[in-house]
């Protein structure tokens, strides 16, 4: 018998024993790490189905304003025009998601991600936004303004 023959089986033991520890090792570490990162991720939060919020008393909104109200789990901001009258956008901006605001020095609805601007009636005026804000309906019972899904 060769001397190589001797060593042949010696090193694949070893090398046998090298995957099957390296892969126990693996299989160890994934099922370690699975559940750090399964609880690191944010659940997923379904649609909440909501056809319309009060979003305030009339007198307590001033002209020439806005505020961002919650319509279900989405923002929407209301905004109240100088001549008195309320109108509704998603406040979400049309390019990145980001939140929009109402700019009274400027006039517009302004998201300040990337300087998007848009007019008073939700379309794109300024910046990247690619379309215009989506529109709500904006209902004055009495005293009370409700904000609303469009039909």
């Amino acid at each position: 018998m060769d001397r190589d023959d001797r060593t042949f089986p010696q090193q694949s033991k070893r090398d046998f024993l090298k995957i099957v520890l390296g892969g126990g090792f693996l299989a160890w570490l994934g099922a370690v790490m699975y559940p750090v990162f399964a609880y690191l991720k944010p659940p997923v939060q379904g649609e909440v189905e909501v056809r319309s919020v009060k979003a305030g008393k009339v007198k307590d909104i001033e002209k020439e304003s806005g505020a961002i109200v919650r319509f279900g789990n989405k923002p929407v901001i209301l905004i109240r025009t100088s001549a008195g009258e309320f109108r509704a956008f998603g406040a979400t901006c049309t390019h990145l998601d980001c939140t929009v605001q109402f700019r009274k020095d400027l006039g517009v609805i302004w998201c300040a991600c990337h300087n998007g601007k848009y007019d008073l009636n939700g379309r794109q005026v300024a910046g990247p936004p690619p379309r215009p804000l989506n529109e709500f309906r904006v209902v004055v019972q009495g005293e009370d303004v409700f904000i609303s899904k469009q039909a």
